[in-house]
């Protein structure tokens, strides 16, 4: 009888082309089953992603940047050397090309770049110094939670140097831009730790063990505060860079003493070249944060202290 006669129809359309050639030379052939199920597909390989290159060009565009460093360092008393102002020229070109691949910020602005990042985040310099006459030494150590594209931990290290700088972020991709920069940079004592901040100020490595945390207006005061303060050691600040704060830090007052700290300072200023109001409050360490501090869960923000 012919091959052909004995293939049912339904079962015909299941055959592989092999299968097809081989009866229509009048060879048998073994037809698959109508319920057979079709082979697993491959599993897919993962994509592989070109490296991010910033290029002379890119760093050579990015010097427009160095006439807003020059001014607004001038206007916060804090002059830049060359050095410093060719690395930010550095780690502007590179936020902006990895902006062009993930969410880093809004601001990629030539003069939003100089102000409101880098600028902004050197206005800590001031009292990172009086803490250092305080101490009676330089090489404190800092962390900044919630870092995200580095401010202010990077800006800092840059112009301070002997400053113990830890970068804390949740996020992966944001700490492969941090090592970049960081590198790119040749920054040495200044380490990027991939963790939620609830969950790292738990780890016995990192909680109150720091003569400084900061945070950039991350979350409201009460919140920032549970996040911040179980990373202070006891006699160490936590500078809260906010806006305008006033109704916050009352709002706050609660959270500040459970979690063993004191309001020391209230800096008020507009920043540099803008209308903006900045505020940073100097949080002193006079006692331990209760071991439940932080709370997990999001409980922190949920619930805030108040």
């Amino acid at each position: 009888m012919d091959n052909k006669k004995r293939i049912k129809p339904e079962i015909r359309k299941n055959l592989s082309p092999e299968q097809k050639r081989a009866l229509r030379n009048g060879k048998p052939a073994k037809a698959a089953s109508a319920n057979k199920p079709a082979p697993a597909p491959a599993p897919a390989q993962k994509p592989v992603h070109e490296p991010i290159v910033t290029s002379e060009e890119d760093i050579s565009k990015a010097k427009e940047i160095s006439p807003y460093l020059t001014s607004g360092s001038h206007d916060i008393s804090l002059p830049l050397s060359a050095e410093s102002i060719k690395a930010f020229q550095v780690y502007a070109a590179m936020l902006r090309k990895w902006n062009e691949k993930m969410n880093l910020t809004n601001i990629v602005d030539d003069q939003g770049i100089a102000i409101r990042h880098f600028i902004d985040s050197l206005t800590l310099v001031a009292h990172i110094e009086e803490e250092e006459r305080k101490k009676g030494r330089k090489d404190l150590s800092l962390i900044d939670v919630g870092t995200g594209a580095g401010f202010p931990g990077i800006p800092l290290k840059v112009t301070m140097p002997e400053l113990e700088v830890t970068l804390l972020d949740s996020l992966k991709k944001r700490i492969n831009f941090l090592d970049a920069v960081c590198e790119n940079l040749s920054l040495e004592g200044i380490t990027a730790v991939h963790s939620r901040a609830e969950e790292g100020a738990k780890n016995k490595q990192y909680r109150e063990k720091f003569d400084i945390a900061t945070a950039r207006a991350v979350a409201a005061l009460p919140t920032l505060c549970e996040y911040c303060l179980p990373y202070v050691k006891i006699g160490g600040i936590f500078l809260a860079m906010k806006g305008h704060a006033e109704d916050e830090l009352e709002m706050a007052n609660k959270a500040i003493v459970t979690l063993g700290g004191t309001v020391e300072d209230v800096h008020e200023f507009l920043l540099p070249g803008t209308e903006m109001k900045r505020t940073i409050l100097v949080i002193r360490k006079i006692r331990p944060t209760p071991a439940r501090y932080p709370r997990g869960q999001g409980k922190a923000e949920k619930e805030p202290i108040v």
